[in-house]
């Protein structure tokens, strides 16, 4: 993780006038793929709070993927708002009930196990 300053090219823009941003660069272990995203957030938050963000963003395009994938989010095809209104409240209900019954049956490590430290590690 270090302060950079993005070297894209934009008409009219002076380099030495941007401001830095976050480079976070991500390698998970036994992936030869390497992650870079760049976060202009500010330079006095922690490390630990920056990535716990990153990883909060990928959770939340998974939630919007699996409403789409598994519980039709994206089939609504009406004109008006009170329709999409109930279409919407309808998968999000869905997408509830999916997660209790996930964590029903996948029920997250004690705490302090081994497992449980990963988890919170990575978050």
């Amino acid at each position: 993780m270090q302060r950079v300053i993005p070297a894209y090219r934009t008409p009219g823009e002076d380099l030495a006038s941007r401001e830095p941003v976050w480079l976070i660069i991500e390698q998970p272990e036994g992936d030869a793929e390497m992650r870079y995203s760049l976060a202009s957030l500010p330079i006095n938050w922690s490390k630990r709070r920056l990535i716990r963000l990153l990883k909060q963003r990928w959770r939340t395009e998974r939630v919007y993927q699996d409403l789409k994938g598994e519980l039709g989010l994206d089939h609504y095809e009406g004109r008006r708002y009170s329709g999409w209104h109930h279409h919407v409240s309808v998968a999000l209900a869905c997408y509830a009930f999916v997660v209790v019954e996930r964590s029903r049956l996948f029920f997250p490590p004690p705490r302090g196990s081994k497992a449980h430290r990963a988890l919170t590690r990575a978050a």
